[in-house]
């Protein structure tokens, strides 16, 4: 008996509560699909056990190498990413099977006393470990009149919403889709606008990737895959590749579809770059017909990218790697 087509598919997974949560919802969907079990492999990252921000140890990957290692030396099938941790480049010997639909892309604000980010007094203190999100805030907080204080944290989602219940932070801001995969929205006290602060590139998207060599594992897990999310996540990631910056960069993206009725005819992509006291922002914007191909959607990526490093989006990033 040398059947494999019974053996569970062995998913690689992050530890955290989040992640688990995550790849239990694209366990389910495999399992639908193929018929056959499929077990969580958990993985410890890096970017799990060091305590130093996401800038310090490189941002960028912390929380993908591990798993890419376990798949490249067969140790499992296939692992499933949250986007905005991917490196923009993909490796040769892996595939992007599937990128499912996406979960609301937006930031959100958990703060105290149901408080929503115009309310909080001068001088809050608002917890996120995001440069982005420390660019766009201070910004924000500017053009009410009112001066904040971003506090650098990091931590579960658990250990980030226990600063504000615990006193010691008047907000923190997180994901919208993080919360909504482990049924803690009811918690949210804002949806912040993304005219007020564009998302990490790809957020809100999940990643399925196996070994390139495994051609009828990556054809199955490509009808998970949904194309305009595709489209969106790459524009997104192509001005984020572009900037030359990693995820632990002050770049916000974020690439919309908009509809004529029921009928997607443009997208939308947006950009910004700032400095994490919000002084300064690049923010800029570009539209055009849905991108058929990813070639055309790198392409939106690219130009929009060329238009912000115009305005001065160069020096705005602090350290770019070489």
């Amino acid at each position: 008996m040398n059947d494999t087509s019974m053996r569970p598919l062995r998913l690689g997974t992050r530890r955290s509560k989040l992640a688990m949560a995550q790849s239990g919802q694209v366990a389910e969907a495999v399992r639908q699909l193929t018929g056959r079990p499929v077990e969580l492999v958990e993985i410890t990252t890096y970017g799990d056990v060091s305590r130093e921000s996401l800038a310090q140890i490189g941002g960028t990957g912390v929380f993908v190498s591990a798993l890419r290692d376990a798949l490249l030396a067969g140790e499992i099938d296939f692992a499933v990413h949250s986007l905005k941790d991917l490196p923009t480049a993909q490796p040769d010997e892996l595939a992007l099977a599937a990128i499912p639909p996406r979960e609301d892309p937006c930031d959100v604000l958990i703060a105290r006393d149901g408080l929503t980010f115009q309310e909080l007094p001068a001088g809050a203190r608002i917890g996120t470990g995001s440069p982005r999100r420390m660019a766009q805030l201070n910004a924000w907080a500017r053009e009410l009149g009112k001066e904040i204080e971003t506090v650098p944290i990091r931590g579960n989602i658990d250990t980030r919403i226990g600063f504000v219940a615990k006193g010691e932070l008047d907000a923190v801001v997180l994901a919208a889709a993080g919360l909504s995969r482990i049924g803690r929205s009811a918690e949210v006290t804002q949806f912040l606008e993304t005219d007020a602060v564009l998302p990490a590139p790809g957020q809100g998207a999940l990643a399925i990737e196996c070994a390139m060599t495994n051609a009828p594992l990556a054809a199955t897990l490509a009808e998970l895959d949904d194309p305009y999310t595709r489209a969106a996540v790459t524009a997104e990631r192509s001005l984020l590749a572009a900037l030359e910056a990693g995820c632990s960069a002050p770049v916000g993206a974020l690439a919309d579809l908009l509809a004529d009725g029921q009928i997607v005819t443009e997208m939308r992509l947006r950009g910004v770059v700032g400095t994490t006291d919000g002084k300064t922002l690049v923010q800029l914007s570009t539209t055009g017909p849905v991108p058929s191909s990813s070639e055309e959607a790198v392409a939106m990526g690219r130009e929009l990218a060329a238009a912000m490093l115009d305005k001065g989006a160069a020096g705005l990033m602090g350290e770019r790697a070489l």
